[in-house]
């Protein structure tokens, strides 16, 4: 599943880069779905693009790698992780890799989808970006998930002891 999110993220972009030109605004869905091919050299939303070269190479750069690195240390040496924290994880790296690749290779990441839904819009985003929150996502649910179950628990644990 991890190659898989990097791979269809590689594909996307690829195709993105040689058939868009840079700022070229292509309505799919009545200009509520676009394609926009940007080049972004920051981070989320291009923070962090306006910085010297040597901050961005190490916070952009630098840091994602060590924890791309611990991410991938921690998926196939924890070999006991519940099946949706590996999922989470494979969505996470995948995506993380996909751009990290692209800002080592191309010194840019390819941003081309945005969407407008009238009452707000999103940046320009990739498909690795869809699977870095995926898998965000799924954390959260679990998080959530876990907690109400261990409160359910201890709800029934209380009322156990007072019977």
């Amino acid at each position: 599943m991890l190659t898989l999110n990097f791979g269809c993220d590689q594909i996307s972009k690829k195709i993105v880069r040689t058939e868009i030109s840079d700022y070229e605004h292509i309505s799919i869905i009545k200009d509520r779905f676009t394609l926009l091919k940007v080049e972004n050299t920051g981070a989320f939303l291009s923070l962090g693009d306006q910085m010297p070269y040597i901050f961005r190479l190490i916070i952009l750069t630098g840091l994602p790698l060590l924890f791309l690195c611990y991410g991938l240390y921690y998926l196939f040496a924890k070999k006991n992780l519940p099946v949706m924290m590996q999922v989470a994880l494979c969505f996470l790296i995948g995506g993380g890799i996909g751009n990290l690749y692209d800002r080592i290779i191309y010194g840019s990441v390819t941003d081309f989808m945005h969407m407008d839904f009238y009452i707000f819009q999103t940046g320009v985003f990739n498909f690795a970006d869809i699977s870095i929150m995926i898998g965000i996502g799924i954390l959260l649910f679990q998080s959530i998930r876990s907690s109400t179950t261990k409160q359910q628990e201890e709800q029934e644990q209380l009322e156990r002891n007072t019977n």
